[in-house]
């Protein structure tokens, strides 16, 4: 499998950020690690080798970064608006600076001359991430691939509600979107999946509770449930990519 590392100062972050791509050719995707995640989770965590087929096939460049949960998402003894902060800074470095890297790299490989549609992927926390990249930027995604996920920003700041929290939590701001709102027809132009198992430590009522308000609004994203058998582990993620990848990549 091609692989590449590339790190560069991140001046959203005002620090150095790594990541990872793998692939000559396809789809880009842009993978979010798990919760306090690495670049090298793709990778490390086997991930990779499910993505294998379709990426030595030329039908996908995967993307992976660094997460910046320590100091987010993670950090409850910190300031809840610093925190903010400085999660929207690191979403900011995804769409403002990897974004147009993928972009770039995509083009050239594939000599395409523009290529607007990325796929977003994570599984835990990474799959929160996903779906916020997903749902708050559909002129940049239109793949989602979100498992094991929850989907309210009450995990990880505990209650405390600002513009910004807001604006990072699906089931309020979609809770609240018109539903004449230009983006639900984007998404609908996409292809979006939400999986969720039922099994130990599985939170499905967070999908639920998005399912229900995608229904209300008319988003068509794929919302499926697994038994009480799929836990909140990586062989069920597996599982599921390989069971979800065609319908995305079609």
């Amino acid at each position: 499998m091609d692989t590449q590392y590339f790190k560069w100062y991140s001046p959203n972050l005002n620090r150095d950020m790594e990541l990872k791509v793998y692939g000559w050719a396809g789809r880009p995707m842009l993978f979010i690690p798990c919760q306090d995640g690495r670049f090298f989770d793709f990778e490390n965590f086997h991930m990779a080798d499910v993505w294998a087929r379709w990426i030595n096939e030329g039908q996908v460049m995967a993307f992976s970064i660094d997460t910046m949960d320590k100091e987010t998402w993670s950090n409850k003894n910190g300031d809840p608006r610093w925190r903010a902060e400085r999660h929207e800074q690191w979403m900011r470095y995804i769409t403002d600076e990897v974004v147009p890297f993928m972009r770039d790299m995509v083009n050239r490989h594939n000599n395409w001359t523009g290529y607007p549609g990325i796929m977003v992927f994570g599984c835990s926390l990474g799959a929160t991430h996903a779906a916020n990249l997903f749902y708050r930027r559909p002129d940049l995604f239109d793949r989602l691939l979100a498992l094991s996920g929850i989907y309210t920003a009450d995990y990880g700041f505990d209650g405390y509600m600002d513009d910004i929290v807001y604006n990072n939590s699906p089931v309020h701001y979609l809770a609240n979107m018109p539903k004449d709102h230009p983006y639900i027809n984007l998404y609908n132009l996409k292809k979006s999946v939400i999986c969720v198992g039922l099994g130990p430590w599985e939170v499905p009522d967070s999908t639920r509770q998005l399912h229900d308000i995608l229904r209300d609004k008319g988003i068509n994203t794929w919302v499926d449930y697994w038994g009480f058998d799929c836990s909140h582990d990586w062989y069920w993620w597996y599982r599921q990519v390989e069971y979800f990848a065609p319908y995305l990549l079609g």
